[in-house]
């Protein structure tokens, strides 16, 4: 598209004859029907034009050019092009609509610049550094590879994880300092071994093992804590159908000098029911935690996994309710409280019955096609819809500083340190009550972690072989009794309880963090409407689309969700996880039918689809540049997508181009006025 601001002002001359121009010249230019034509009826002409005919329009003379940059054109240009619903205002902190438009035109990831075949296997996902320098690529091939995220991208280092008895990697994630990357994986054995482990590796000054931690089962997958410090998972079976979950917290340095000093503490230890577990832990920093002061009980239900109570289900209200337009991320927490959250409508909220809301035929339309090649809008909640800062690139999260580049200078084996006046966080996990597959998402607000800097010695020898005595003398006396592990009510006390659950009514497959951490955006494959679980072991049939759900994490409710998103196929026996990325202006997403898809995060518009031979497994932006996107798949390749601005700043001659959601470039239908569109489950 003409860039408009790059279009020169037209000369005077254009416009008004010069004392040199003859008389006749100048009356048949005052005269000219297009001197008097009132500006309603020019916009009635350029709105009849495509923007590039416009722009090349604006040329002609200084009317013109001045009438070729009226915002309300452009905001009708904006709203058909990209199928924008008209009810939503101009995004906070954009310049016009004008402005708009152009960003999700030239700024917007849509040619492919790298094309990376160093993996010679299946790559399962991609994470960036903090400071946008790196990213780190893990695949069924055995290997991490870390790579430079400059053009044209290059291998830093890799190493071959097989040599440590791995099958194959399967996650990674760099430490806020980008010091440290924590690789996750999946150990040899059988098909069904769920024994997985997670290696630390620095990244600075050369690519070294610094320790690894058992972790199961495997699709925990592990996060960061903190800095130093980092959650790995264990997993128990007490009886039939029911085990539980411990997440310990490690030392990133495990180097120690004596045996007394620690390098791990249990942190929860969680009741699991009906085969189900804790998978896929993250962690989200919420300082706005320290200004509740406990404000927010009505929706902490003191139960959960750990008592395999009813959660709730929260389903969206209906169409009429909802508007497109997401809330993006800012730095007024306590501004936005105020405007958004009521809380006499809290606790009724909290405590509303699982229900499914009947379509309305009176709804207002939902902008959810009927084309099978077209990844749906997102719908939000309109009393959600948050204020958007001018700033693209800096956190509202008071808990993460700023990214340092002299991070080689530090010490790090001092990790004790960031264990002290932590920030308040949540984790954040997926799981599940009625069925083994998870289904629900788990919240446990963390304040502060106790973590000994010495460990006790205990008994000596001798007084342990005493008190072994004293054990076998007494169970010969009253032999001891197994706790009934089966009634949660009679054993409720050696656990502890999640404070809330989100019952999503599908298979959760993935799940991700918006930069400020307010906001976490969870895909799922949605069971049929009403189904009854008979038997925990045999999960209802999942959808073959995915939705993606938007959940507020200051108020633990859910402010979007997305109906008809994109395609998987696996049946629920072997659903695998589908990462999604979240960064200031998008929402991008893998896919089963060999595509990753982008919205923008605001109008929750689908603008583009980014094609792969097999699988789209993961996906990941630059933190530093929203305008790169790195998407993985099972055809063993890595794809790197850029904006046309800035292939065009870089002078990189792109190799391939995504496919746009336009009406003026692909044949779309139009909105549908119906809730749900029509599902195939497996």
């Amino acid at each position: 598209m003409a860039e408009a601001d790059d279009v020169p002002m037209a000369d005077a001359s254009s416009t008004s004859s010069t004392p040199s121009e003859p008389d006749d010249a100048g009356l048949l230019l005052e005269n000219s029907p297009w001197v008097f034509l009132p500006e309603p009826l020019f916009n009635k002409v350029f709105l009849q034009l495509q923007a590039r005919d416009l722009l090349n329009a604006g040329q002609c003379c200084k009317r013109w050019y001045k009438q070729s940059l009226d915002d309300y054109i452009w905001k009708r240009y904006f709203q058909a092009e990209f199928n924008v619903d008209p009810s939503i205002p101009l995004k906070r902190g954009a310049d016009s609509w004008r402005a708009e438009y152009r960003r999700l035109t030239s700024n917007v990831p849509m040619v492919l610049t790298d094309v990376l075949t160093n993996h010679s296997h299946q790559v399962l996902h991609v994470s960036f550094s903090h400071n946008g320098k790196m990213f780190a690529t893990c695949s069924k091939d055995g290997f991490v590879i870390l790579w430079n995220s400059a053009y044209p991208s290059t291998i830093r280092d890799s190493y071959d994880m097989r040599t440590l008895s791995w099958k194959y990697t399967q996650f990674s994630q760099f430490n806020q300092s980008d010091t440290l990357l924590l690789v996750s994986g999946v150990h040899f054995g059988s098909p069904h071994s769920t024994s997985g482990e997670i290696a630390v590796f620095t990244v600075q000054n050369g690519f070294t093992l610094k320790c690894r931690v058992t972790n199961r089962p495997y699709d925990i997958f592990g996060t960061w804590f903190s800095d130093q410090h980092l959650l790995s998972g264990d997993l128990s079976w007490l009886a039939h159908l029911v085990s539980t979950s411990v997440l310990w917290l490690n030392k990133a340095n495990q180097e120690v000098d004596s045996e007394h000093t620690p390098v791990r503490n249990q942190l929860y230890k969680f009741y699991n029911r009906n085969a189900s577990s804790i998978r896929a832990i993250m962690i989200a920093n919420c300082p706005w935690l320290n200004e509740d002061n406990g404000g927010k009980k009505e929706n902490e239900s003191g139960e959960g996994s750990a008592t395999g109570e009813r959660a709730t289900s929260e389903e969206g209200p209906s169409g009429n309710e909802r508007r497109a337009g997401n809330p993006l991320s800012h730095y007024q927490m306590n501004q936005d409280m105020d405007s958004d959250d009521d809380p006499e409508d809290a606790p009724a909220a909290a405590e509303e019955p699982v229900r499914h809301p009947e379509v309305n035929p009176m709804a207002a339309p939902q902008f959810v096609p009927d084309h099978g090649d077209y990844a749906g809008p997102i719908q939000y909640l309109e009393e959600y819809r948050q204020e958007y800062e001018e700033s693209y690139y800096e956190s509202s999260d008071d808990c993460l500083g700023d990214d340092d580049d002299e991070c080689e200078d530090e010490d790090l084996s001092e990790g004790d340190d960031d264990l002290e006046n932590i920030c308040p966080k949540y984790l954040i996990f997926s799981t599940g009550s009625r069925t083994y597959t998870p289904h629900q998402i788990g919240f446990k607000r963390i304040t502060s972690v106790n973590f000994p800097r010495r460990l006790d010695p205990g008994p000596s020898l001798r007084e342990r072989l005493a008190l072994r005595e004293r054990q076998r003398e007494m169970q010969n006396e009253s032999p001891p009794v197994e706790p009934n592990w089966g009634n949660f009510d009679e054993v409720a006390g050696r656990f502890d309880k999640v404070d809330k659950l989100i019952d999503l009514h599908g298979h959760i497959i993935g799940m991700g963090l918006s930069p400020d951490h307010r906001y976490l955006y969870v895909n799922s494959r949605p069971w049929p409407k009403n189904c009854v679980i008979r038997n925990p072991l045999q999960p209802p049939a999942i959808a073959q689309e995915i939705d993606i759900h938007v959940i507020d994490l200051m108020t633990l409710k859910k402010v979007g969700k997305m109906l008809r998103a994109h395609k998987a196929y696996t049946p629920n026996t072997e659903c695998f996880f589908i990462f999604l990325d979240v960064c200031d202006n998008y929402v991008a997403s893998g896919a089963e039918d060999m595509h990753a898809f982008l919205w923008d995060r605001y109008y929750g518009v689908c603008l583009a689809k980014y094609q792969h031979d097999n699988v789209v497994n993961s996906v990941a932006f630059n933190p530093r540049d929203n305008e790169m996107l790195v998407t993985t798949s099972d055809d063993y390749e890595i794809k790197i997508w850029r904006s046309l601005s800035k292939a065009k700043k870089l002078g990189i001659q792109p190799v391939g181009r995504a496919s746009e959601y336009r009406k003026n470039k692909v044949n779309r239908p139009p909105p549908q006025p119906h809730q749900h569109a029509g599902r195939s489950y497996v």
